[in-house]
């Protein structure tokens, strides 16, 4: 079988506006016909609110102290509630045909949750599902800390958004929001999990695309195969 080409391309640090606008002109360009394409990116320091009723009220800074810690507020149409992306953290946007893929929305969210979870285990954490709460989790000292968030939108059967994996992040960000709405629940990074052995951003992306393009061809093979 031919495997599946999939374009990678590295936008560095870019605004959230900025990079969705790419976002836009990349899903209409692989909606024709294009190349899969996955783009990778970290954001300037920014909270990113669905239009759900409680989204809003998930963010607990008000506008004067995220002015004063240089943080945006932008609506999003990803699935999900409220989130943080900022510099140290790996966002990754694949932009793929699921139809071509023979792919449904939930296959979709299993590849990129399990893509997440062999990424970390190669760098030694070990990070699992948790039911009815979407990302990848890691238990520290007993408790589940959120490691990768995770929002999607399918559009024209072509995929927009994708996940978030926290590497060297500042966490104290995260302070000024309630992460996906769940206040019970902490949130952590490659960074406070490893110490001096946390991988290098370019590390850490290496090894998503190189799980993102074997997971893919796998789901591929394995529906032509059924």
């Amino acid at each position: 079988m031919t495997e599946t080409s999939i374009e990678i391309r590295d936008l560095g640090r870019m605004s959230y506006v900025d990079a969705y606008d790419v976002q836009l002109e990349t899903h209409e360009r692989v909606r024709v016909g294009g190349a899969h394409t996955v783009l990778l990116v970290e954001h300037d320091p920014v909270i990113t609110v669905t239009r759900r009723a409680e989204g809003s009220g998930h963010v607990l800074a008000d506008e004067a102290q995220l002015g004063t810690m240089g943080i945006e507020v932008q609506m999003t149409n990803r699935g999900g509630d409220v989130t943080y992306h900022g510099p140290g953290q790996l966002v990754v946007y694949p932009i793929l045909r699921l139809s071509e893929l023979r792919l449904n929305t939930g296959r979709y969210m299993d590849l990129l949750e399990q893509v997440i979870i062999d990424t970390v285990a190669a760098f030694g954490v070990k990070a699992n599902r948790r039911e009815k709460c979407t990302g990848v989790w890691v238990d520290v000292a007993g408790r589940p800390h959120k490691l990768a968030a995770m929002g999607v939108r399918v559009k024209r059967t072509v995929t927009l958004h994708g996940f978030a994996i926290n590497v060297t992040t500042d966490m104290t960000h995260f302070e000024t929001i309630v992460p996906c709405g769940l206040a019970e629940r902490g949130v952590t990074s490659l960074r406070e999990l490893l110490g001096d052995e946390t991988p290098s951003m370019q590390r850490v992306k290496d090894a998503v695309v190189a799980q993102l393009r074997g997971h893919v061809m796998s789901a591929q093979r394995n529906t032509i195969e059924c």
